[in-house]
């Protein structure tokens, strides 16, 4: 073998078998016979190309990436320019299947700015919504009125397809719920965002992917789903591919009702050398039973033409319809200084609401040359309408008389337009630069509008407008943002650098007050990431970063809202956006049936806004009432330790758990500029935590059974405490019709035990409540797939021999 000779270039190609998507950072390696001669290689970049420059001879070529099973082939002679075919790596059936999170045949992607959880085959979540799906995902928890929070914080930007959605807003509880679990291919959860994504969210990312089958010709499945309390469902997932054109679809429908309640106690302090007015309001004791309907329609269609082989366009269209009725039935019990006043009060309250929501996004890719250079492009246009009308009436139950009859609407339009651009530049064999621009487009228009019978003319007399509480609010936010990034691989240790830039303007238009604001800011957002491969399946990573959380809406608009008849919310239109600095250091370790991934997390946020809770009166009746209102009020700090482990002691039985235990320390002081309040000092240190177990049994008869406990422990803040709450969900699935169909029946919240109970505790009041948005859930799922093979199953039969055990 002559090593005087000319280097010459090895290229090609790597993808996913099961997804067909690039694997990044993949290492590709030449390995000589002769002991003297070192290894070569490099390693793919973000579209899975490869490309460096060996001596000539004849070597051992070996293509690895974490959780799939490398390729070797031995012999190989490279004399002269060697370009290998697109190689398809499949997942490694026995690190794999100890890495399978949330008990589904998922494939756990490790990149160095995020993580990648494919849905695979989750039992719980069949019939149900994407809210249903991240509630099953590592790190990730929903709680009881659908809001989703990473590790705790709240705070977390939620993308579709990579790109912010009006589908979803910013983390849109109602609409998580619309989306069904069968449109979602996977989620992405990324802590450590990395520059080429936008600032917003100072919890991180979740990037929900919706299906697009690579499979050639016509194929897809569909799923429908009946359940108690009342539900029915039905869903499609369809696609044809050519040589040139890949269609697909996602459609689904749901009719759902859920049942829930809530409770209320109110107690107003008073100084007890006060001498009170007969009329005072002493307590509020509320008990509401909500009885609700859901209709909505969701659909997804996208067309994909390979302009040539080194080009395509996507264009796609989503289509969301949401209609609800529902009906809330407030008992409650009024107490005053004067017995005689007392009250108990009926309450019914029937509301409707209309949503359409509309996106159109085009895409395009051009791979510039053959050493990995890329171009981008996506333009993204998505309309929102929300039309909400709710009719009112109280009758007071002692009397007999009726003393409340109102009538509201509310309108909220929302637009919102995209443009972003990326370019991506490989130098050499280990470098890669990156860069692009993007500009986000956000315009919110929302009118309320309430009208009620004067008391002395009820129950005849015409509704008045209410011109304390009518208003109308427009919010214009337009981000312009350029980022760079270096990212470049020095044997085991990688490392990932950007810096972005986002300049914001902001107009705030409160139409009805004629108050105007406006605000124009710049900020720069570093982030790091890197990666250190201590041996084969055992790394360390370090991730910082900088966010931001923008106030928007609701937040903003300073018109009092009615949440309840006692309550109030009042939004602040001097509100400053919160700034975040984050660091995250990870460990992973496989091993052949256990996956350990754990990490410490570190986060400090400044101008925190704080939601505060003080007694007002209320303008109607000039009894007291709560408020609640947000302020920029402390600085804060999160140091928490997430752990997930996974263990496969059986080929029959997966088990799954991760746990996240966090401290959060707040120093901030609030004076009640009306003096109703005392001042109250916000400064306090809490620790609390969430825990997931999940479990997947084989059962005889081939019957796949799987449990599902999540735990989220107590907390408090300095305004109050909430209790624990533990969740058992349950679900059973077999194959019929010759594997190409699937029944399962699932039960979520088998204990009905999912309901917060909190106390607020201040210088004036002190509420207690319960609230439980739904109840126990059983449905049973019907999924039939054509032209496909279930993906787990056809990993198993791949699977190599001394992979096959028994317990």
């Amino acid at each position: 073998m002559s090593f005087a000779q000319k280097p010459v270039q090895v290229s090609g190609k790597l993808l996913d078998k099961t997804t067909q998507t690039p694997l990044e950072f993949a290492t590709v390696s030449v390995i000589s016979s002769d002991p003297n001669v070192s290894p070569q290689g490099g390693i793919t970049d973000l579209d899975g190309n490869y490309q460096f420059l060996v001596t000539p001879g004849t070597y051992t070529v070996k293509w690895e990436f974490i959780s799939f099973k490398p390729v070797v082939r031995e012999n190989v002679v490279i004399e002269s320019e060697k370009v290998f075919e697109t190689i398809s790596m499949e997942p490694d059936i026995a690190q794999l299947e100890a890495a399978v999170v949330v008990a589904e045949k998922t494939t756990v992607d490790l990149r160095l700015d995020k993580k990648i959880y494919n849905i695979g085959q989750d039992l719980t979540v069949r019939g149900g919504s994407v809210s249903d799906v991240l509630d099953n995902v590592p790190s990730v928890s929903v709680d009881v009125e659908g809001n989703v929070s990473l590790r705790g914080n709240d705070n977390v930007r939620i993308l579709i397809d990579g790109r912010p959605s009006a589908l979803v807003g910013f983390n849109g509880a109602e609409a998580l719920r619309q989306i069904p679990a069968e449109a979602i291919e996977r989620v992405e959860v990324i802590t450590s965002p990395s520059a080429r994504y936008d600032a917003e969210g100072t919890a991180g990312i979740l990037n929900i992917i919706l299906r697009k089958n690579q499979i050639k010709g016509f194929n897809g499945s569909f799923n429908i789903s009946a359940g108690y309390p009342e539900r029915y469902g039905a869903s499609a997932n369809i696609n044809y591919r050519t040589n040139k054109w890949n269609l697909f679809t996602n459609t689904g429908y749901n009719y759902r009702t859920a049942p829930g309640f809530a409770r209320t106690d109110i107690d107003y302090k008073f100084d007890e050398n006060e001498q009170l007015p007969d009329s005072t309001l002493l307590s509020v004791r509320e008990r509401r039973d909500f009885d609700r309907l859901g209709r909505n329609y969701f659909t997804s269609f996208g067309a994909e033409y390979f302009i040539n082989d080194n080009s395509s366009i996507v264009g796609n269209v989503v289509y969301r319809l949401g209609n609800d009725d529902d009906e809330t039935t407030n008992n409650n019990t009024r107490t005053y200084e004067l017995a005689s006043l007392n009250e108990i009060n009926l309450r019914r309250e029937l509301e409707s609401e209309d949503e359409n929501d509309l996106q159109f996004s085009l895409d395009y890719q051009n791979d510039l040359d053959e050493n990995g250079q890329k171009l981008t492009a996506t333009a993204q246009y998505s309309l929102s309408v929300e039309d909400q009308e709710a009719n009112i009436d109280q009758t007071e139950l002692i009397s007999g008389r009726i003393n409340d009859l109102e009538r509201l609407l509310e309108t909220e339009d929302e637009t919102e337009a995209l443009l972003q651009v990326d370019w991506v530049k490989p130098v050499g064999e280990n470098i890669q630069y990156e860069a692009g621009y993007r500009g986000n487009y956000r315009d919110i228009a929302n009118s309320f509008f309430f009208e009620e019978v004067p008391r002395d003319e009820l129950p005849n007399g015409t509704p008045q407008p209410d011109l304390e509480q009518n208003n109308t609010f427009n919010y214009e936010e337009f981000v312009n943002a350029v980022y760079g990034q270096y990212g470049q691989e020095f044997g085991e240790f990688s490392l990932l650098a950007g810096l972005r830039f986002e300049q914001t303007n902001i107009n705030i238009d409160q139409a009805t007050t004629n108050v105007t604001n406006q605000k124009d800011y710049s900020s720069f957002f570093p982030t790091l990431n890197l990666a250190y491969e201590l041996q084969e399946d055992e790394n360390i990573t370090l991730g910082y970063n900088r966010r931001v959380r923008r106030p928007r809406g609701r937040r903003l608009n300073p018109f009092p809202s009615r949440s309840s008849q006692n309550s109030f919310y009042r939004g602040n239109i001097d509100l400053n956006p919160e700034f975040s600095n984050q660091i995250d250091l990870g460990y992973l370790r496989r091993w052949s049936k256990l996956t350990l991934s754990t990490s410490i997390y570190y986060n400090r946020t400044d101008d925190n806004v704080e939601t505060l809770e003080t007694r007002g009166v209320d303008p109607s009746t000039g009894d007291p009432a709560i408020f609640r209102f947000p302020v920029n009020l402390s600085t804060q700090e999160r140091l928490g330790y997430e752990l997930t482990l996974t263990y496969r002691p059986f080929k029959w039985w997966t088990i799954n758990s991760d746990a996240n235990v966090f401290r959060v320390e707040t120093d901030g002081f609030y004076t009640d500029p009306t003096g109703v309040n005392d001042d109250q000092d916000f400064d306090f240190v809490n620790t609390t935590y969430f825990l997931r177990l999940n479990q997947k049994f084989t059962l005889p008869s081939e019957i796949d059974f799987q449990a599902r406990i999540n735990y989220r422990g107590a907390s408090e803040n300095a305004q109050g405490t909430q209790n624990a709450i533990t969740t058992v969900n349950l679900a059973a699935s077999k194959d019929i019709l010759n594997e190409q169909g699937s029944l399962t029946l699932n039960v979520s919240d088998l204990l009905n035990s999912r309901r917060r109970e909190s106390t607020t505790n201040t210088a004036s009041f002190i509420s207690d409540s319960e609230f439980q948005y739904r109840q126990r859930q059983v449905t049973l799922a019907f999924t039939y797939r054509f032209n496909q093979q279930k993906r787990e199953q056809r990993r198993e039969e791949e699977a190599a021999p001394d992979e096959e055990f028994e317990g």
